[in-house]
This record gives C-alpha cells, sequence and structure tokens, in this order.
C-alpha cells in the first residue's frame, strides 16, 4: 500500500506493501517467478470478467470478485488452485453478496463452455463434466470464504471515478479512457495495494494525459505537490491543457504528499502492465505504452513482457483444487495485515467423497485466460 492514505477509509487490513508481491505463496512456496504469478493473476481476472458478463452480472459484482480474487492469492498459491476455480468461486460468491443471485447450475455451464470453448447450447445441464465444476467451485468457495475471512467488504475506483466526472464535467474522451483504465486496473493487484481513491486518480490522470496528446504537461508535473512553473516555455506545435485542469484529481481530493506518491507509485504498475502487452494482438493499448511513467517511484519492475513468459505453472498441472479438508489458514483465521511469507505446512487426511472423487479425469482447459 505503499504510504498511509489519510483519505482512505477503505479497510486498510486488506491493503499491502508492494514489496509483499515478492512473497506470495506462490512465489515462496510453489516457483513462481513474480512475473508469472501477476501474468497469471491478469488471466485471471480476464477470465473472471468474461464469464460475469456472460452471466449477465452488474459490473460493481465483476469488481468485487475480482478484489477477492487478488486477496485469495495472497494467501493461498496459483499451483494449489486454478485461476479459473477460483475465478469461478468469487463470482458465484458474489452473486450471493451483491444481491444477483446465479444458479450454481448455471456458473458451472458457463465456465465449463469458456474453459472448453464449447458452445453453450451443447453442453446440457446435467453432463459429468458440469457437476465436477459445481463440486470444485463449492470447494474453492469454502477455501475463499476462509481466506477472506468472511470480509466481503470492498470498493471500487469506479466509484471515486464518478465524483470526478461530475465535480469536473471532462470531456466524454477522458472520462471513457478514465472508465477503461479502472477496469483494466483490475488485472493488475492495485486494488490489494492502494485505496480506490488513489487508483482512481491515477487513471484520471493518465486518461488525461492520453487525451491531451504527448506535447502535453507530464506525469510528473499532473501529480507533483505544487503546480509547474507557469513560465515555462510551450512547443508551439501543440497548447496543453492549464496547469489547473491537468492537476483536477490532485486538488480534488487534497491530496498529501504521500498520497502523491502512491498516486505515482500506481501510475507506474499501469504503464508497467500495458507495457508488458504483446502489441501486436492489443493495439489498443499502444498509446498508453508511449507515456513515460512518473520518475520518483524507485522499486524492482514488477512485469515482465507477457510474450516471454510459459504457460504452464512451474510445478504440477495446477489445475485441481486440493483435495481433503480446507486448508488451514496461514493466519490463524485472522484478516491479514502483510502477506504471509510461507504456507502453513496443510493437512491432506479425512477426505471427503466429492472432494476424493474430484477432477480423477482432468477437465481440458483453453489457455484463454
Amino acid at each position: 500500500m505503499g504510504l498511509p492514505d489519510s483519505h482512505s477509509h477503505f479497510s486498510s487490513q486488506w491493503l499491502f506493501d508492494v514489496s509483499a508481491l515478492q512473497f506470495t505463496p506462490s512465489v515462496t512456496t510453489s516457483g513462481y517467478s513474480l512475473g508469472k504469478e501477476l501474468y497469471d493473476r491478469a488471466r485471471g481476472v480476464e477470465f473472471l470478467f468474461r464469464l460475469g458478463s456472460s452471466l449477465g452480472l452488474p459490473s460493481s459484482a465483476m469488481f468485487t470478485a475480482a478484489t477477492w480474487f487478488h486477496r485469495f492469492f495472497m494467501r493461498f498459491s496459483m499451483e494449489d488452485y486454478h485461476r479459473q476455480d477460483v475465478a469461478a468461486s468469487c463470482i458465484f460468491l458474489a452473486t450471493k453478496t451483491e444481491e444477483c443471485g446465479r444458479k450454481l447450475r448455471d456458473v458451472a455451464r458457463i465456465c465449463q463452455s469458456k474453459i472448453t470453448g464449447a458452445d453453450i447450447t451443447l453442453i446440457p445441464a446435467d453432463s459429468p463434466e458440469v457437476e465436477k465444476l459445481q463440486t470444485a467451485i463449492l470447494l474453492t468457495e469454502e477455501v475463499l470464504l476462509e481466506a477472506l475471512c468472511f470480509d466481503f467488504g470492498t470498493s471500487s475506483p469506479h466509484n471515486e471515478l464518478v465524483d470526478l466526472f461530475d465535480a469536473e464535467h471532462e470531456d466524454s474522451q477522458v472520462q471513457d479512457y478514465a472508465w477503461s483504465i479502472a477496469h483494466d486496473s483490475y488485472r493488475t493487484p492495485l486494488c490489494i495495494l492502494f485505496s480506490p481513491r488513489v487508483i482512481a486518480t491515477a487513471c484520471y490522470v493518465l486518461a488525461q494525459r492520453v487525451a491531451d496528446g504527448p506535447h502535453s504537461a507530464s506525469l510528473d508535473a499532473r501529480i507533483s505537490a505544487s503546480p509547474p512553473s507557469a513560465s515555462l516555455p510551450t512547443p508551439p506545435t501543440h497548447k496543453p491543457a492549464s496547469p489547473d485542469a491537468s492537476r483536477f484529481a490532485i486538488g480534488f481530493f487534497s491530496f498529501n504528499e504521500n498520497e502523491l506518491l502512491n498516486v505515482g507509485e500506481a501510475l507506474s504498475i499501469l504503464l508497467e502492465f500495458y507495457k508488458a502487452q504483446d502489441i501486436q494482438t492489443t493495439s489498443h493499448v499502444a498509446p498508453l505504452t508511449m507515456v513515460p511513467p512518473p520518475s520518483f517511484p524507485t522499486r524492482t519492475k514488477l512485469y515482465e513482457p507477457f510474450s516471454q513468459i510459459p504457460q504452464n505453472a512451474p510445478h504440477g498441472t495446477g489445475n485441481q483444487v486440493t483435495h481433503g479438508r480446507t486448508p488451514n489458514s496461514s493466519n490463524d483465521g485472522h484478516t491479514p495485515v502483510q502477506t504471509p511469507s510461507r504456507i502453513e505446512a496443510r493437512s491432506i487426511g479425512d477426505t471427503e467423497k466429492t472432494a476424493s472423487d474430484l477432477q480423477k479425469k482432468p477437465l481440458g482447459r483453453l489457455d484463454l485466460s
């Protein structure tokens, strides 16, 4: 979470320092590189969004589910729980807490369709594969509830963006850019690193920078503690937005110096994420990859080019739910304040029939997300 955010009424026990990403269970116990884990988190959230969209869920439910997805993998390894099973469980739980209920069988059918690439009309509701997925979702949900410690509260940067839009009445292009970037922020761990207000500001500032063009004020100028001097020369080929307009979000939230550092860190992570994309297949992000990051955050680079990351998990298949009873919490059942450096040893005795029979024939998965 970087430095403390005095404005945040967001539940701080679920905000981690950026350095905690180096010590997740996937990294410390399963041999994942940080780049590989962040890549698989992005793929898992993409799958989650596709599943939620096919179920016709409101965006708020999908944002809640994506936040839980990131929280889950601060406590459990991607080797033990496949990202698609966790994504489906997060979606199913969100349909209950967000009062947009969907039947488990419907979630499982659509999930099976996404996993296999088969048309939903060709998947019988009573097929063995759907039954197995229902079991997998329920078993994973049990672990998810433990990982969350039944703390379902989340908050979205989109709510903060609405306040900004209402106050500034910015042109629709900036609003559309900021809204889309806020969606993309869930493909990164920003929701467990910074408050929604910091994330919203980073999305808004980045959207303004892209809309204003390459000759406009830099990100450093937009998030500095004081406005840049009006006497600085500007390129004759482009008339930049006024300093007040380019710094509107900073002034609106009255950020202090520590919070501005957090905004800079969030911007840096977003730009790293965009630059890790394969531009040949995601050409729409090209303008974002051209934006120079803020100069002041100094840390180890988080993302690797996605095209260079191996597709398979370092150990095992990563496709199965851990058999047996729910693994012991690595924080003794309490909401974590910081990431554990290791997962506690987990007993796999006392297997139930549903768990022992689960996925004797592993589901084939398309590598969509």
